[in-house]
């Protein structure tokens, strides 16, 4: 029994288990969300509502609302805070003409605080009243409405609206003053000044705008009444308005911008063009220029329309000026916005607008003492002077930016060599040379720099000053003696006028220098100047000199060309001699390679094939093949590139075998040749 309820369960799980699976193909009939929806609406039955009661006679109406009116409280004791409830049941006994009861259901709804102080329930209660035209208690009701709740604004104006139309104008008047007392926005009291001007109360109407602009002094209040007094032919008065607003609106408002564009157009609009333009200047003098785009816009149509072309241009280029100032206040140390400013006030050439601008940029000292906070600030100061020499042609004005700047720049930290050199040009300019050379003479001691010495020589120079270009030199190689071009630059100078030994000395001096900056450059030169002046010998020992310093692959190949090169001429012995010279250079340079720096097998073949180029310059004296065979063959290998994870990859690589390597190779393949006989015939 018992193994076969054990069969019976395994084959039903086996079943279970086979009808886990499902058919998942689409089914042949397909059936949507929205046809399932539209079934069961199909079906449903239809709603059950009760029929019609009609009523015959008074037993059956009081049965009636006395069921009605249980149902009513049983909803107000169970949503008793429900608004719909309440006006509904009033309604209901309204409909029933008890107004009585209708009455008693509104004043228990008032009771509730939360209804208390909602409006709809007032409107709603007095709406009843005046239906009925019960307007004692309509009034009754809006007075205890508007005390409970004052800032309803509805509920003013259709107080207001009720009084109006049962013609109680002076009622009417009296219920705005009550409102007028809350302090109510401006639709409040526009709307007591239309009552007014309804009746033609023009005075009471000017009277109620004078209570307005004192309770909301913005700027639409002052321009509703200037218009006002514009539209009642009141010229006077409307500029009064303005004014006044202008006096205490102007710095403040945000919308001061809509007051001097209306109290322009009023200007206008009385023919009193001058008055207009004055006002809209002032205005863009003081309105912020991010705030002034219609103010702009509006005077460039007027200066259009009334202008003359000074007038258009001046307006024209005023918006880029807020915006440069607008910019300016923003952030003073923002130096290429001043640029900018500055050259738009050039290009409408007004000295002293451009000077102020100057005046106010160079007012804007970097923080910090620092070079790189001061490099485009210097250059507002170069502009400056340069604008006063050319455009202003003002000479004091000129040198007096020139000493301003310099005495502003800290010297002790850092300067600029541009200045102190157009300072000094432009006393040569106006030829006060004394004054430019102690310019310069208070550079150089205060501010030392290669810019300065090098323009300094270049001037004594010009004017044939030898003694000072000597003594400056002096100075500046006592201030920087590793500067290989200042020695250069001695040296030439003295060669130039014919002085070889003091050529020769400078440039001893040089090289006997620890330091230096550049010193193949300066070598060169000492070569070059020996070879030009025929001193082969002298050449050949700065050579020596030069290779015990250092033998780098430049200096042997420039020394084998000197060989070559040295005398040569027609004579064919010199030419054999020179030859000889070069391949004994070329001859230790390649030994050194061998000897000293074998690794260098690039450098040797570089030096090699320069010494082919010779042979072949040579023509029949030269022999190329005796370099040939020392010439290595190429070979491409492979190596493994080492990364910090271990070796990742290969390279290909050039490498170089000279002959005497394979002569190497070659003695140790016999010598290995040899052991393996040496062992074959012992085995």
């Amino acid at each position: 029994m018992a193994s076969g309820y054990l069969n019976r369960k395994e084959t039903e799980v086996k079943v279970a288990i086979a009808r886990r699976v499902k058919n998942k193909t689409p089914a042949p009939i397909q059936i949507t969300a929205e046809q399932i929806l539209r079934e069961a609406r199909e079906r449903q039955e239809a709603e059950i509502r009760p029929p019609n009661q009609k009523i015959t006679d008074q037993t059956e109406v009081a049965d009636y609302r006395l069921r009605k009116r249980k149902e009513f409280e049983s909803l107000i004791s169970r949503v008793g805070w429900n608004k719909s409830v309440w006006v509904k049941y009033a309604e209901w006994e309204e409909s029933q003409n008890d107004l009585k009861r209708a009455r008693s259901i509104w004043e228990r709804a008032l009771v509730i605080d939360a209804l208390n102080r909602d409006h709809t329930i007032w409107l709603k209660y007095v709406h009843m009243e005046m239906k009925n035209k019960f307007v004692n208690h309509a009034r009754n009701l809006w007075d205890r409405a508007v005390i409970r709740l004052p800032r309803v604004d509805q509920l003013w104006y259709k107080y207001i609206h009720m009084e109006e139309m049962l013609g109680n104008v002076a009622g009417a008047r009296g219920i705005f003053e009550r409102w007028m007392g809350w302090m109510p926005d401006q639709q409040g009291w526009l709307s007591y000044i239309k009552f007014e001007l309804r009746y033609n109360e023009t005075e009471r109407a000017r009277e109620i705008f004078q209570r307005f602009v004192q309770c909301h002094p913005k700027v639409s209040a002052w321009i509703r009444f200037a218009k006002f007094e514009m539209k009642n032919g009141e010229i006077g008065r409307a500029r009064n308005c303005y004014e006044r607003a202008v006096d205490k609106l102007a710095d403040d408002d945000e919308e001061a911008e809509q007051l001097f564009v209306a109290f322009a157009e009023f200007e206008e609009k009385c023919r009193e063009t001058d008055r207009a333009r004055f006002i809209y200047k002032f205005a863009l003098d003081h309105i912020p220029k991010g705030r002034a785009e219609d103010l702009y816009s509006k005077f460039v149509a007027f200066e259009k329309r009334y202008g003359d072309r000074e007038g258009i241009e001046d307006a024209i280029v005023g918006k880029s000026r807020f915006q440069y100032e607008d910019q300016v206040k923003k952030n003073p140390r923002n130096y290429d916005t001043w640029f900018d400013y500055i050259r738009l006030e050039e290009s409408i050439g007004n000295k002293e607008r451009i000077r102020e601008v100057y005046e106010r940029a160079i007012a804007n000292v970097p923080p910090a003492e620092e070079k790189r906070y001061w490099q485009r600030y210097i250059y507002l100061w170069i502009n400056y002077a340069l604008y006063e020499e050319l455009d202003a042609q003002d000479m004091e004005r000129t040198r007096h930016v020139y000493r301003e700047c310099l005495k502003l720049i800290p010297h002790h930290k850092f300067s600029f060599a541009n200045i102190w050199l157009l300072a000094a040009q432009f006393e040569i300019r106006q030829l006060r040379l004394k004054e430019a050379r102690l310019l310069l003479g208070e550079a150089i001691g205060r501010a030392p720099k290669d810019k300065i010495f090098k323009k300094y020589i270049e001037i004594e120079l010009h004017f044939g000053n030898i003694d000072r270009c000597r003594k400056l030199y002096e100075k500046y190689l006592e201030w920087s003696p590793e500067n290989c071009y200042a020695w250069s630059k001695f040296a030439e100078l003295e060669r130039s006028l014919y002085e070889t030994e003091r050529a020769r000395a400078v440039f001893e001096l040089a090289i006997d220098q620890p330091a230096l900056d550049i010193p193949e450059l300066l070598w060169k030169a000492y070569i070059d100047f020996e070879i030009s002046e025929g001193e082969f010998e002298r050449t050949r020992a700065l050579y020596e000199r030069l290779l015990n310093r250092t033998k780098h692959l430049k200096v042997w190949i420039s020394y084998a060309k000197f060989e070559a090169s040295a005398m040569g001429g027609s004579d064919i012995k010199q030419k054999k001699k020179c030859l000889q010279h070069a391949r004994d250079v070329f001859e230790r340079a390649v030994s050194y390679l061998i000897n000293s720096a074998p690794e260098l097998k690039e450098e040797r073949v570089i030096l090699l094939e320069e010494w082919i180029y010779m042979e072949n310059n040579f023509g029949e004296l030269g022999d190329a093949n005796l370099v040939r065979a020392k010439l290595p063959k190429k070979l491409k290998k492979r190596r493994q590139i080492e990364t910090e994870d271990g070796p990742a990859a290969y390279e290909e690589y050039i490498d170089y075998l000279f002959p005497e390597q394979t002569t190497n190779m070659k003695l140790l393949d016999s010598a290995y040749k040899w052991k393996k006989q040496r062992v074959a015939s012992k085995d």
